[in-house]
């Protein structure tokens, strides 16, 4: 069990306040893991800056660095909000199955993002040449391997400050891959 607390608003300074707000207004509710940044006086702006800022991915491929990253680091928080937000973008129940193994037989390129994503996160950045020549030759340039590696960076902080803090998941929980390949 969780020995954070979510902070409510009014327990978070004005400055976080003003970021729960925002988070209101953008997603309809304040997530408890980005709630749980707000426990710092800089954490939670810091990562939505991060998490906010531009890249040359666009918002489903960025999706499946998120599934890939976070299956890697057995993050059931950031599995159950990317499962969600992957649905939004167009990903079927399948789709996202595999996003999550790092494979996407249904899209090459996608395919090469997924692996790289898992391999980087795996091998904590000592990437095999192999992977990364595929990536290459899948037509991903080498701002949107800078930009990935970012991505990588971003969705760990997330599953790190959830495996340590264990708030509750408030997505519908994604079941895991061994319960849906069983």
């Amino acid at each position: 069990m969780s020995t954070f607390n979510v902070p409510k608003r009014e327990e978070v300074s004005s400055n976080n306040q003003a970021f729960f707000d925002n988070l209101e207004k953008a997603v309809g509710f304040v997530p408890n893991l980005f709630a749980t940044y707000a426990h710092s006086e800089n954490a939670l702006g810091n990562y939505l800056s991060l998490s906010n800022a531009k890249t040359s991915l666009k918002a489903k491929e960025k999706e499946v660095v998120n599934l890939a990253v976070s299956e890697v680091n057995n993050c059931i928080y950031c599995l159950s909000a990317h499962t969600a937000i992957g649905k939004m973008n167009g990903f079927t129940d399948d789709q996202i199955l595999e996003l999550r193994a790092g494979r996407a037989s249904f899209d090459d390129k996608l395919d090469a993002l997924a692996r790289l994503s898992r391999n980087i996160t795996e091998k904590r950045g000592a990437t095999d040449q192999n992977i990364l020549d595929n990536f290459f030759e899948a037509g991903w340039t080498k701002e949107n391997l800078i930009d990935t590696i970012v991505l990588v960076g971003d969705k760990t902080i997330s599953n790190y400050l959830h495996r340590t803090t264990q708030v509750p998941v408030d997505f519908p929980i994604a079941k895991s891959l061994e319960a849906v390949e069983a």
